[in-house]
């Protein structure tokens, strides 16, 4: 190795362990397998209203009465998709993926000045919350159209969840279906400065408005490795058809050093904590017919990933992509639509850190080491 080389700095290709930031949003353990809200354990969480949880972690603070109110107001107010936003619906080409939808379709939403404004929120959080609102009516209203059927109406007098599954489904939920969507989206709501938080960073450094960044984390969200884990988890238990296929289908995989999607994670050397509170609720939920199959399926697929990996003396457990999609499923949400939900919950993480990082904000940009021909 020449002088030259010994002086080049160390580099990683995937920044693992490297800290790029500071954040007071969201604390990722994973040696512990524990993660907080501002300060606030995501088991606590789960049992607040949703609107607190939002603007806890959106502002930092809980809110009163008053200001919970004007959130869900808000947001409620701010739901219904203008005719302008059902015609850039329209004209999208049908079969698109719908994160592609919402990648595309956020940063063209028109501003939108209807409704109340949100008292104890600046203008670049307002903007972002009123992109929040819109997102799970794009969602509904993209899945109606390929359905072939005109969207649902947003009804403002229904609960965020509750009028989106109404919206989505066609028909109205019960109330163990909204609490269950309730609790999936706290628990994906923020994930310090995973690859689509990341990717929003980046693109805010170079002072590009909110928009730009909420949709270059969802493009991020999209791929298999971050977002898309919970289709691909179920699509893998149909495909195995069944809990006793499983140990056969874990053995295969593992002797073609395939990667079995949503087992284990980055972060979390012993249990994901969302996993944890999740797995139960997907288990009452899917309780009879084809969802207890699939259910069973993949808690089988778990338990054989277990006992595979502790033969080569290591640990591995279901993060939280890999139970979710059977809720989603047992919510009538079909797996293509899975990541998009996701989106939903994630944005309020995305308006968080790009509002936390503006506040001392630098151009993010990395040197290459360079590996061609010299000249």
């Amino acid at each position: 190795m020449t002088d030259a080389e010994n002086t080049l700095p160390v580099y990683s290709r995937d920044l693992a362990g490297i800290e790029v930031g500071e954040t007071q949003i969201s604390d990722v353990r994973g040696d512990e397998g524990s993660l907080s809200y501002r300060g606030h354990s995501i088991d606590a969480l789960v049992d607040k209203p949703f609107w607190q949880v939002v603007w806890l972690v959106v502002t930092g603070a809980w809110p009163d009465p008053a200001q919970e109110a004007a959130l869900r107001d808000f947001m409620a107010s701010h739901s219904m998709l203008t005719p302008p936003e059902l015609a850039l619906l329209r004209a999208l080409p049908r079969g698109l993926h719908p994160m592609l939808v919402l990648q595309g379709l956020v940063p063209v939403l028109p501003p939108g000045e209807a409704g109340p404004e949100l008292a104890g929120a600046d203008a670049t959080t307002t903007t972002g919350l009123r992109i929040a609102a819109k997102l799970p009516s794009l969602v509904a209203a993209w899945y109606r159209l390929e359905q072939g059927l005109d969207p649902v109406p947003a009804d403002p007098a229904l609960a965020f969840h509750e009028n989106f599954l109404q919206m989505f489904t066609g028909h109205a939920p019960d109330a163990e279906q909204v609490k269950v969507l309730d609790v999936a989206q706290v628990l994906q709501m923020e994930h310090s400065y995973n690859a689509g938080t990341f990717a929003g960073r980046v693109c805010a450094s170079t002072l590009a408005p909110i928009q730009s960044s909420i949709s270059a984390s969802i493009g991020t969200l999209f791929g298999v490795l971050h977002g898309g884990a919970d289709e691909a988890a179920l699509e893998m238990a149909r495909t195995i058809g069944g809990p006793e296929r499983a140990a056969a289908f874990v053995a295969d995989a593992l002797r073609q050093k395939q990667k079995i999607m949503g087992m284990g994670h980055r972060e979390y050397k012993v249990v994901d904590p969302r996993a944890r509170i999740l797995k139960p609720l997907a288990k009452r939920l899917c309780s009879s017919g084809d969802a207890r199959q699939l259910y069973e399926t993949l808690e089988a697929v778990e338990a054989a990933c277990q006992t595979e990996f502790a033969q080569r003396g290591k640990q591995i457990r279901a993060n939280v992509e890999f139970y979710k999609g059977a809720v989603f499923n047992q919510l009538g949400i079909p797996s293509r639509y899975f990541t998009a939900v996701f989106a939903m919950a994630r944005v309020y993480g995305y308006i968080a850190h790009f509002v936390e990082f503006r506040q001392d904000s630098c151009l993010i940009r990395p040197r290459a080491r360079y590996v061609g021909t010299a000249k």
